[in-house]
């Protein structure tokens, strides 16, 4: 009797440290799963964003201010958003301008989130809220530079593109604030303009056309200016040819008055020194290496060649 009670109480010490065991470990797992769920819904706010804590779909609060905050287990989501300006670039649009031209533009978009609720409730998520804003920008877009020419698109210089860009932003702001999608446009801006591909080559061949039309033009009132210049430079040589022909003639013909002055001077004052050089010279003129003269010995001519001068 004494040994089954003694098996009685070792059953007994033995099963109760089997039931503290379990008690402990359901303790430990219960206090694990609090732990669990009080850290899977706390939340971090972080500087330079939003956090939006919705409920079934519905927006409960935002969470701006840095730090820990709480929502409620399996209740309650939390999402984020961004505080600071984000950029967007949006996929290139194909547009039709004024003078019947096809030509694609690539915008590019800098905005924000201004109502975080407004954002949650009605874009739901920032792509959403990209792609609503990117329909915006090309339909007015489209719209604006739908009124210009084709060269006001490309010539940046001579186009109210920036005209555009500040009415395409106001405008689309419009759009969004009459949405409520709680973001706004700070700035949007046409990056490029490009033809569509099966324009390309004719634009091209055009283009060339044009610039050989041009230089043609350039070529052919250069050679005009040159027949010009060489016309005028002719004219004047001969003008300055002929002036030189008629001082020259007039200076010779005042010579030769000079001269023939001269000769009558000098024959004037001695006939017989004049004749005598007269004859000199046209010893000069008549007599040379080959001449034959046949004189008589009596004759003047001969007597002063021969040195007999009376």
């Amino acid at each position: 009797m004494a040994d089954d009670n003694n098996v009685y109480e070792m059953n007994e010490k033995k099963n109760g440290s089997w039931s503290g065991w379990i008690r402990t470990a359901i303790i430990l797992a219960l206090l694990i799963f609090a732990l669990l769920i009080v850290l899977l819904n706390v939340f971090i706010v972080k500087q330079g964003e939003f956090k939006v804590v919705t409920q079934f779909g519905e927006v409960m609060r935002i969470e701006d201010e840095p730090g820990l905050n709480f929502k409620i287990p399996f209740i309650q989501q939390t999402s984020t958003l961004p505080k600071h300006q984000m950029n967007y670039d949006i996929s290139s649009a194909e547009i039709n301008t004024m003078d019947k031209k096809r030509v694609l533009v690539d915008n590019y978009a800098i905005w924000r989130v201004t109502n975080p609720q407004k954002m949650i409730s009605n874009a739901r998520t920032v792509e959403n809220a990209e792609s609503i804003m990117a329909n915006y920008i090309n339909s007015v877009t489209r719209s604006e530079l739908g009124r210009m020419d084709f060269d006001e698109i490309i010539n940046e210089g001579d186009s109210a593109r920036g005209d555009v860009n500040e009415m395409v932003r106001d405008n689309v702001n419009t759009l969004l604030e009459d949405g409520d999608y709680g973001v706004s446009l700070t700035d949007v801006r046409i990056k490029r303009t490009d033809l569509p591909e099966d324009n390309e080559k004719s634009v091209y061949r055009r283009m060339i056309s044009e610039r050989e039309s041009t230089a043609q033009e350039y070529l052919s009132e250069g050679d005009a200016e040159a027949n010009r210049i060489r016309a005028n430079t002719d004219r004047e040589v001969t003008e300055t040819i002929s002036a030189a022909q008629a001082d020259a003639d007039e200076i010779i013909g005042e010579g030769e008055a000079e001269a023939a002055s001269i000769y009558n001077d000098a024959f004037s004052s001695d006939v017989e020194f004049y004749e005598l050089y007269r004859t000199l010279q046209s010893y000069e003129q008549t007599i040379n290496d080959e001449t034959v003269i046949v004189l008589p010995s009596d004759s003047p001519y001969a007597r002063i060649l021969m040195g007999y001068v009376e």
